[in-house]
């Protein structure tokens, strides 16, 4: 399959790493900013309980088959924090942008958010990639948070991130072999290259990880019969830019955007999950020109 150095090279894209963090952190410790922008990424960080994260759970519990029951599978519940209220609650909590405003300062975006659920014995894998490289922005400032739902193993597909590849910035890429079987479409070989050796990120339910939006990242097939559920979601300031309506499902969490560029949903009123064949369905930021799903995985 062809090799490729950049997915939008018609695009006018900053590619390259941009070390993040404030002056004055107030939950992350200046180790961990410094951690983070030398490694790549940064965990465990918990952010729920026990019982808080139970009853997100129980929630997703009863999404899921609503879910599945209007034509998604697991892999394409995106950006329902426009539609479902208990989501937009998980990704606007505070002590979630806590953490982002001490990596991105005074204004947090929520961009995209993002279920991942590896059900037992789906056989799909999430092939090496960076998640820049998929997404049609302006400058790499983005910071992606992944909150696991269930417990996140080395049996069930914990994510893995290669430490200190995203100083590399743009790794060139293959266009996915059907064989790989991936929820993705883009593939990086010998990612081991690019950094040192792979790292599982290994949580607890209730625990969040960080890595930045070009680190080599990847996770293999549930062997186990446990789900592992886990929800992405992908945060910048207003300095970056969206191409090609990127922009349109966002939430300005906090600060504000004094270009205006940046979508800001309000809370939703209810639990509705969205119409699948809708035009203007959460999916429209993974299509490309072509109609072929695009994206990033864990």
């Amino acid at each position: 399959m062809s090799q490729h150095l950049d997915a939008y090279p018609e695009l006018e894209r900053d590619l390259k790493f941009y070390p993040l963090g404030v002056k004055n952190p107030t939950v992350l410790s200046p180790v961990q900013i410094d951690r983070y922008n030398d490694q790549g990424y940064l965990f465990p960080i918990r952010v729920f309980d026990d019982r808080e994260i139970v009853e997100i759970r129980e929630y997703f519990d009863a999404l899921l088959p609503r879910a599945l029951a209007a034509g998604w599978n697991s892999y394409e519940m995106i950006n329902w924090h426009k539609t479902c209220r208990g989501v937009y609650d998980v990704v606007t909590n505070s002590r979630i942008l806590d953490v982002m405003q001490d990596l991105l300062g005074d204004t947090v975006i929520l961009r995209h958010s993002h279920f991942f659920v590896k059900l037992p014995g789906d056989g799909k894998r999430v092939s090496w990639h960076q998640d820049s490289s998929y997404w049609p922005l302006s400058r790499s400032k983005v910071v992606s948070a992944w909150l696991a739902i269930d417990d996140s193993t080395i049996e069930n597909g914990a994510m893995q991130v290669i430490p200190g590849s995203h100083k590399a910035a743009q790794i060139a890429f293959h266009d996915s072999e059907p064989e790989e079987n991936n929820v993705l479409s883009q593939t990086v070989r010998d990612a081991d290259r690019y950094g040192d050796a792979p790292v599982p990120l290994v949580l607890k339910a209730g625990e969040m990880s960080l890595h930045s939006d070009w680190t080599l990242h990847g996770s293999d097939v549930n062997q186990s019969e446990q789900r592992r559920c886990g929800l992405a979601m992908r945060f910048l300031s207003s300095d970056v830019q969206a191409y090609n309506g990127w922009n349109a499902h966002s939430v300005i969490c906090r600060g504000q955007d004094p270009t205006g560029h940046w979508a800001d949903h309000a809370r939703p009123t209810g639990e509705q999950v969205p119409v699948k064949d809708n035009p203007e369905s959460s999916m429209n930021d993974l299509v490309n020109s072509t109609g072929v799903a695009v994206g990033s995985a864990d």
